[in-house]
């Protein structure tokens, strides 16, 4: 399909909300970048990621505590994708560029490639959330059913009840398939892949050996192929499973929008900025445990309006955003809780399974 369209219209919600988050920030003198709390979480998740893996492949810990830290590690490494990467590559971990070129290189360490997730995450999710046939982040066909104007097959009856099994594997197809098809197709789904220049494939090969190197060879020559295999397939389906639950909960419930642009105009109903609100949905944005580990991705409306903005201060913009939503008329979708918003993405998922 082609591109969709955004209206422009006069009086913009998007220009309103700008302005009141630019006056908040020139109220309080705060720069819209991380801050002294953000660069500490990262050395402490950096710090407990290296730990957990020397421990785990030079020291050879007992059985009990080897299976743990599997566990640990697969935590650590989804939560240096939401705290450190995930802001690296929206320019808002830090004021420095070059921090934020680092932060958001670690993906490339971690397995995943930075040069795909900014045309696929940055460019093509961020403009057009949950539109079937652009958003790549809802094809999961034939496996699953995220939206109404996909393909319907008999077993999607049964998706509330198998997509943890997909969800644990999504860190192993990331590094080991997907990035790998959408280079030689070059291609995001059906979006063209922006070009690649000789540097972007080299690091793209480099690293990709790097890490093979990292969490495959370098483990096996140490602990042998079923100590690594039992010890890699925890830690790569815990990444998994919290990497997915965190994406999904952000965009595929029930009370969120899958809206399609007209066949004829290829316009969109919303501008862009009612869009994201009526595509997005938070959660226990009151838990600041869940916050931390997450970096602020609970806050999914705020990231979405301003992804430049760092999730520190979603906490704060929030109630700017929440109240502007109030007085324009639009839903501001919240779950209190995160049990509730995966009782919703499992009856979402039991509803396109159905229809």
């Amino acid at each position: 399909m082609s591109v969709p369209k955004f209206p422009s219209p006069p009086l913009s919600f998007h220009t309103e909300l700008k302005n009141r988050i630019n006056q908040y920030f020139e109220k309080t003198g705060k720069s819209q970048t991380g801050n002294t709390s953000l660069f500490v979480k990262a050395v402490v998740l950096i710090s407990a990621f290296v730990f957990l893996y020397v421990h785990l492949v030079f020291f050879t810990p007992p059985v009990i505590w080897a299976i743990a830290e599997c566990v640990l590690l697969g935590c650590a490494v989804a939560a240096i994708g939401f705290n450190i990467m995930h802001d690296g590559a929206h320019g808002s971990f830090s004021t420095n560029r070059y921090i934020n070129m680092f932060a958001a290189f670690s993906l490339n360490v971690l397995g995943g490639s930075s040069f795909m997730w900014n045309v696929k995450h940055n460019i093509i999710h961020h403009a057009y959330t949950n539109v079937d046939g652009v958003d790549d982040d809802i094809d999961i066909q034939p496996w699953m059913r995220m939206s109404g104007s996909q393909k319907k097959y008999g077993f999607h009856r049964f998706q509330h009840f198998y997509f943890w099994v997909l969800y644990c594997l999504l860190y192993i197809l990331w590094i080991f398939v997907l990035d790998y098809q959408k280079y030689f197709k070059s291609k995001i789904g059906s979006m063209p892949l922006k070009k690649m220049s000789l540097k972007d494939h080299i690091v793209f090969w480099c690293f990709k050996l790097f890490n093979a190197f990292l969490f495959v060879g370098l483990p096996i020559a140490m602990l042998g192929f079923t100590n690594w295999l039992i010890g890699f397939l925890i830690f790569t389906c815990v990444a998994g499973l919290v990497l997915s639950l965190v994406f999904q909960l952000a965009h595929t419930v029930e009370h969120t929008s899958f809206p399609m642009p007209d066949a004829d105009s290829g316009k969109l109903d919303d501008e862009w900025a009612i869009h994201q609100i009526k595509t997005t949905a938070n959660f226990a944005t009151r838990n600041k445990l869940v916050s931390w580990l997450v970096g602020g991705l609970n806050f999914q409306i705020e990231h979405h309006l301003f992804p430049k903005i760092s999730h520190v201060h979603y906490p704060q913009i929030s109630k700017i955003i929440r109240q502007a939503c109030q007085e324009y008329g639009i839903q501001y979708i919240e779950y209190p809780r995160v049990r509730v918003a995966i009782a919703s993405h499992v009856s979402f998922l039991r509803q396109m399974g159905r229809k």
